[in-house]
């Protein structure tokens, strides 16, 4: 008798076990019975129905159950979404684009808005199914690290559980024969009508007014590309032209003439009304620029400034352009200018360092990551390009080129921003002689190049001849670099400009 409860005892809870786990099953429904178990009978009987859901909408049930992330929050209740740390240190960040306003429905990973640092544009995304109550920022507003962006009323996730189960079968019968039947419709994303394309895209329509479902997208899933934007200006452009009428002339009665007060002066009120001072906030990078020169007041400077005569290289360089050309690459100074730096700092390593002044160390750095100022719409950029002692001088042209080009469309990456270890900025791009380089204060070494001139200069054998000639001048940082190392490098790395061939010997 123990031992036939004991069996009827077992097989009961494996069969509890099993009638739970095949109950929850998306494929199948069963009949089960434990009646005659209890009651001492060893029989049971199963019986499998029709399948209540199809195996498209099951796949894409397993699908939303991977990429939900549960928050373990009661629906129905306002929780603050807060501005988590994006890394590098970054403290507050700077409101570019909402994507969502007041009332919008918002599911995980929904774009919320964009912000900019003084790295680089981040997205960030919603961690929340539920509805906006609240946006605490405008554009263009500060919105600090830890504190709330927005206010998100969680979604009743019982109620919505209901629907599904009573809708299953509908809704995926429905989206099977929709899939043949669908036709695009003003290139909208499926979640809540959003329109397709990038936040440097909707950054340059909402700057021309233009209401994104007007444009035709070209890309993947009728994704609006630049291009398509760029396109559209054009065509609105033209057609605005095309229907300018021809003015018409208005001829006026000829106005009579007053007589002047010559001796009669502007009062001082009438003068100081017209005119009016105006706040206007820092941008993104100007507010960067301020925290790092601010920094860059506590490193005692020094400069060194020399004279380069690049008549050698300048012979030599359209021989170069034309065969870098041959290769789709647009070959300038800078990139010479960038390989005999990182040549001359084989034999001067302290020059590319920074300064650890918690442990009182010189950390002299392994990579060349040679940074250059940019100068575009939005303020001064720096880029740096990694690791220049293993590049060729056509492979930094090609990566100048595309930092240029990034950092015109305001498309840099964060790495593209940080990690630098010297400066060489070109200021006679603009058309300066001579400057004066603050350094970054991760750095300790920063080079200003002037405007190229075209100069008298004497030869080996006394004669006069045209020479051209920049001027380069060194800002460095007291405390680890003295004044003989700095002119030692400089001399170094000048050595191999005006005379091409031995940076060609000592080039790896």
């Amino acid at each position: 008798m123990f031992l036939t409860n004991r069996i009827v005892c077992n097989l009961s809870t494996r069969c509890t076990f099993a009638h739970k786990f095949l109950n929850k099953s998306k494929f199948f429904r069963l009949s089960f019975s434990t009646s005659s178990i209890n009651s001492g009978n060893s029989s049971s009987s199963f019986s499998c129905v029709q399948p209540i859901v199809t195996l498209n909408k099951h796949l894409r049930d397993q699908q939303s159950r991977k990429l939900h992330i549960s928050h373990g929050l009661s629906s129905g209740k306002v929780v603050p979404f807060n501005l988590s740390d994006i890394g590098e240190g970054i403290s507050e960040v700077v409101v570019k684009e909402w994507f969502i306003k007041v009332g919008d429905e918002v599911n995980q990973f929904d774009s919320i808005c964009e912000v900019q640092s003084d790295k680089a544009s981040v997205t960030i995304t919603s961690r929340y199914d539920g509805v906006i109550e609240k946006i605490y920022y405008n554009i263009d507003e500060i919105a600090k690290v830890g504190k709330p962006l927005v206010e998100i009323r969680l979604r009743d996730e019982s109620k919505q559980g209901l629907v599904q189960a009573d809708q299953v079968d509908q809704v995926a019968d429905l989206e099977a024969n929709q899939i043949c039947d669908s036709q695009p419709t003003n290139f909208l994303d499926w979640k809540g009508g959003k329109v397709l394309t990038t936040p440097a895209v909707r950054r340059i329509a909402a700057e021309n007014n233009i209401k994104l479902s007007n444009v035709k997208g070209t890309g993947r899933d009728g994704r609006i590309l630049k291009e398509d934007l760029l396109r559209y200006l054009e065509e609105a452009k033209n057609s605005m032209a095309s229907q300018k009428e021809t003015p018409v002339l208005n001829i006026s009665p000829e106005p009579k003439t007053l007589p002047i007060n010559l001796n009669e002066k502007p009062s001082v009120d009438r003068l100081t009304s017209q005119a009016s001072d105006k706040s206007v906030p820092f941008t993104a990078i100007q507010r960067a620029m301020f925290k790092s020169m601010t920094q860059s007041l506590k490193i005692p400077h020094f400069g060194l400034s020399d004279e380069i005569n690049l008549s050698n290289l300048l012979n030599i360089l359209p021989n170069l352009k034309e065969r870098a050309l041959s290769r789709g690459i647009k070959l300038t100074f800078m990139p010479l200018f960038m390989k005999a730096l990182s040549l001359a700092l084989n034999d001067f390593p302290m020059l590319n360092s920074s300064i650890d002044e918690k442990n009182e160390k010189i950390i002299i750095k392994a990579s060349h990551n040679i940074g250059f100022a940019m100068d575009t719409k939005d303020g001064l950029i720096v880029p740096n390009i990694k690791n220049v002692q293993n590049l060729s001088i056509l492979e930094i042209a090609e990566e100048m080129k595309r930092l240029q080009q990034d950092g015109a469309n305001n498309k840099l990456r964060r790495d593209d921003l940080t990690g630098g270890t010297i400066t060489l900025s070109n200021i006679g791009s603009i058309g300066g002689l001579f400057g004066i380089p603050v350094i970054p204060p991760t750095e300790v070494v920063i080079g200003a190049i002037g405007q190229i001139k075209t100069v008298p200069i004497f030869n080996e054998k006394d004669e006069i001849v045209k020479g051209h000639i920049i001027n380069i001048l060194w800002s460095a940082d007291h405390r680890t670099i003295d004044g003989a190392t700095l002119c030692r490098f400089s001399s170094t790395w000048k050595a191999l400009l005006q005379d091409p061939m031995k940076m060609l010997l000592d080039m790896k």
